[in-house]
């Protein structure tokens, strides 16, 4: 077999990728982005349906990673995100880059790296004790990734996980309410043995005395009671029956 090739920008080096990033930025990308809440006060105005392409030319690597992330820019810390090597992110990588979170869609990504590298266990009980907006919203949304991407995981541990959505469910502040939220409705859509759980703790808060509590409810019992959603749901289980049959055979 050959020899993988590197990929096409491997070499780039921290000026390069900067350069890359001012050609490509635009000012109405900029105003369009503030319109969704996200921090541009250090931005080039490039969109991710062009940056993630760009980060995949990159490759990965830890150290350029480490670089782009220190310049504070948003691009360059998405690139950060999406080149990381996750492998090589510890908990103390993950707790020092929360100090500079700043905005929702940073957050996001940096979630989906942290669990990628493994820390859902140790960071996620941390994270939503940290009383930071963003450090708070990082739990949550690390919660709605592995819902999705830790196939492997046994339900009861997301089932675990329930008690920590209900206890912040009360907090009021957008980025944190929203990733509750986010974090209930994965793990109602992760299988059927998941949905029956999420679904009564939907149905709790929805008639909860507090406002917040009551809009998280209500709009997870939107969706994870729509019968659409609950089928497919269904189907996942059936999938997963049929790949456990053939793996015996």
């Amino acid at each position: 077999m050959a020899p993988r090739r590197p990929p096409e920008n491997a070499d780039y080096s921290l000026p390069d990728i900067l350069a890359w990033l001012e050609a490509h930025g635009s000012a109405h990308n900029i105003a369009g982005m503030a319109r969704f809440g996200i921090n541009t006060e250090k931005a080039y105005g490039v969109g991710n349906t062009a940056l993630m392409p760009f980060g995949k030319t990159l490759g990965r690597n830890h150290e350029r990673a480490l670089d782009l992330w220190r310049t504070g820019i948003r691009e360059a810390r998405l690139l950060a995100l999406f080149t990381e090597e996750p492998a090589r992110v510890s908990p103390d990588q993950a707790r020092e880059m929360t100090g500079d979170f700043d905005s929702w869609e940073i957050v996001d990504h940096a979630s989906d790296l942290f669990v990628a590298a493994g820390h859902l266990d140790e960071l996620v009980p941390e994270f939503a004790a940290d009383d930071r907006e963003f450090v708070r919203r990082t739990a949550f949304a690390m919660i709605a990734w592995a819902a999705v991407h830790l196939k492997k995981r046994d339900d009861a541990d997301f089932i675990a996980l329930l008690p920590m959505i209900e206890t912040h469910a009360t907090d009021p502040r957008n980025f944190v309410k929203k990733a509750v939220n986010w974090a209930l409705r994965q793990i109602g859509k992760r299988s059927m043995d998941c949905h029956g759980p999420a679904l009564a703790l939907a149905e709790k808060l929805a008639s909860s005395q507090d406002k917040t509590a009551r809009w998280i409810g209500k709009d997870a019992v939107r969706e994870l009671s729509d019968p659409k959603r609950i089928a497919m749901i269904g189907q996942k289980k059936t999938a997963a029956n049929r790949q456990r049959i053939l793996g015996k055979l």
